[in-house]
């Protein structure tokens, strides 16, 4: 492992600059994000009506991990490591399925129950002292919010319920825990750093000049807080302005929900919680996003759709207009954070200066510091030590 000489920390004004580069391009702090900012936290991925039948399962991979959730004939919702116990091979592929009743190793045979129970063990006389209740699937820490569930790779720290409480009586007020898949779960790569992702997603200063169909949405109507760890986003679409015709006919055909109070009924809002989970919150549907890190300058962003049943033509429309707005916000997303991605790698960029207004950057950026003290290092430091 490369080393250099451990330079000066950063200044005390440190909360007026960005993470520095390095740690946007860099193997070393992958593994150190790997061990002390993403085995520890809580990870979505999916919710209960994806998998609403006994055998349903959905995937989650992070950095060599392999894990699955899977309805089982009780009805509970169980995580495993998706890793056969006899040679590693890996069980299920994809992002989700159905197993029908059992999950069988395309590798030896090897075959497991809903429960994680192994069930089946070809020549298993040839096994010395050989007990299938030793050997069943390796159980993942799972547990149910809302209606979404998450894993947890390394047991221990705030539970899940302490982990949402900043978003927990949102959540309730537009009926999470009810919602039906609209967009099925999906991944997609990105050539960036996780943490570009996640930095853009709280940045407002962008949407002004890189958005314009959003901005003609919300008219410089954003509006910024973070509420015990939880950044939010509040903007209001009828906000005075242009609209291209997506938006014009969104405003227009938006009907009400009625399970929505007044000052909800028009309001897109966007929720960031630690490490990298994002909701975008409409009052016709709901979106989550992570990024979740392949190598240091490759991720994979997934996402998916939710929404109450409702069979209304103008919500059906609205529906459609969202997604349709919301796919050139992340065309334009896609090319801004792959052109800042590029230019981390440049010897010309160390860090950037953060202005007061840019509180969700500043507010990962001291979360990150505090995770792994390192990334107060304008230089990569030595981690013989860490």
């Amino acid at each position: 492992m490369a080393t250099r000489p451990t330079p000066d920390i950063a200044p005390d004004g440190e909360a007026d600059r960005s993470l520095p580069a390095w740690t946007y391009r860099d193997a070393d702090f992958l593994d150190l994000e790997r061990e002390h900012v993403f085995r520890p936290a809580w990870h979505l991925v999916c919710h209960a009506n994806d998998i609403p039948e006994p055998g349903d399962w959905r995937s989650f991979a992070l950095l060599g991990e392999l894990a699955i959730v899977v309805r089982g004939r009780d009805g509970a919702i169980r995580g495993f490591h998706n890793v056969c116990r006899h040679r590693a091979a890996r069980l299920l592929d994809g992002e989700g399925g159905h197993c029908p009743g059992r999950i069988t190793c395309s590798y030896h045979g090897w075959s497991y129950g809903l429960d994680g129970a192994l069930t089946g063990v070809p020549f298993e006389a040839d096994y010395p002292d050989f007990d299938r209740a030793d050997h069943g699937l390796a159980a993942i820490e799972c547990d149910r919010f809302a209606g979404f569930v998450f894993i947890r790779l390394e047991s221990g720290g705030s539970s899940l319920a302490d982990y949402l409480a900043p978003v927990a009586e949102e959540m309730a007020l537009y009926r999470f825990a009810e919602m039906e898949p609209l967009i099925p779960v999906r991944s997609r790569i990105r050539e960036i750093n996780w943490k570009n992702g996640t930095d853009n997603y709280v940045d407002a200063l962008h949407i002004r000049i890189a958005h314009p169909g959003l901005n003609n949405l919300v008219h410089d109507s954003y509006r910024l807080t973070i509420e015990d760890g939880a950044d939010k986003i509040f903007a209001d679409i009828d906000a005075p302005g242009r609209g291209t015709p997506s938006v014009a006919a969104y405003r227009a055909l938006l009907p009400e929900a009625d399970h929505l109070p007044p000052d909800r009924q028009r309001l897109w809002s966007y929720w960031k919680l630690w490490p990298a989970l994002m909701f975008d919150v409409y009052p016709d549907q709901v979106d989550f996003m992570q990024f979740i890190p392949v190598s240091p300058t490759r991720s994979i962003l997934r996402d998916a759709a939710y929404a109450l049943p409702d069979s209304r033509r103008e919500m059906r429309a609205a529906r459609y207009l969202n997604q349709r707005i919301n796919r050139q916000v992340n065309r334009e997303d896609t090319d801004l954070i792959e052109r800042v991605q590029a230019g981390m790698g440049s010897s010309s960029f160390a860090d950037g200066p953060l202005g007061r207004s840019e509180i969700g950057l500043r507010h990962f950026a001291e979360r990150m510091r505090a995770a792994i003290p390192a990334a107060r290092h304008a230089v990569k430091p030595s981690f013989a030590d860490r």
